[in-house]
């Protein structure tokens, strides 16, 4: 792809550059269910691009977003985006778990809105699901931080918000109450229908039939878990 390749701001190193990893890269792919031309992407770290136009042109679309490691948060490219989402039932409401917070849009990503807890849910964290049916409505699994790579508070949560993240509420029934040292990866958390499942680096694996109200271990003895996947069209 071109386009994408040799835009202008690829070609500055302070724009796209390394995050968890040495060179940046694309994680997330969202194409609009109404227009097939039309897809955003999230590059860690550069931040959201869309196309409108099968990829022949891309836009950066990160205003609101915060890089809270730049000596500007505001700029245009150079945001770290975990993973993004779009709502199937209204494909302009976005969500995404960034590297400074959680964050939601209402207009296909022209402006973002922070929407992370202001209590004391932490706003670190690679994992996201969402509602298809009820844009406002998502779920994320926090870890520490940047720095500190594990649980946060040494707790494996689930956090939902059905207020478009003006509130936060933990639906973690079911989940270990000792201290953990897991965190969830970007790709490792589904949700279809009412079942989620996610899984963990430390090879935990937990599914819960009732949108969290409860969870159970399905096994703790696998591999890290990068990914969680699913042939069912949700």
């Amino acid at each position: 792809m071109r386009s994408l390749w040799d835009h202008p701001s690829r070609q500055n190193e302070n724009q796209w550059f390394g995050a968890g990893r040495d060179f940046p890269f694309i994680h997330s792919i969202v194409v609009d269910p109404r227009n097939s031309d039309h897809l955003y992407i999230a590059i860690s770290s550069a931040g959201v691009f869309e196309t409108l136009d099968k990829g022949r042109s891309w836009h950066p679309k990160n205003k609101g977003l915060r890089a809270a490691y730049l000596p500007n948060p505001a700029v245009e490219v150079g945001h770290d985006p975990h993973l993004l989402l779009a709502c199937n039932k209204n494909p302009d409401i976005l969500w995404q778990q960034n590297h400074s917070g959680i964050f939601r849009s209402e207009d296909g990503g022209n402006n973002w809105k922070d929407i992370t807890a202001k209590n004391s849910v932490p706003d670190y964290g690679f994992a996201l699901a969402i509602d298809h049916e009820n844009p406002d409505r998502a779920f994320v699994i926090p870890a520490q931080s940047d720095e500190v790579r594990v649980a946060a508070d040494l707790q494996l949560r689930v956090f939902e918000t059905n207020d478009k993240g003006h509130s936060w509420e933990s639906k973690s029934e079911g989940l270990p109450k000792k201290q953990v040292f897991d965190i969830v990866l970007r790709q490792a958390f589904l949700r279809v229908g009412k079942i989620m499942i996610f899984g963990t680096n430390n090879g935990n694996l937990y599914w819960s039939p009732n949108d969290g109200e409860n969870w159970n271990c399905l096994s703790s003895n696998l591999a890290k878990i990068t990914t969680i996947a699913t042939n069912i069209n949700y």
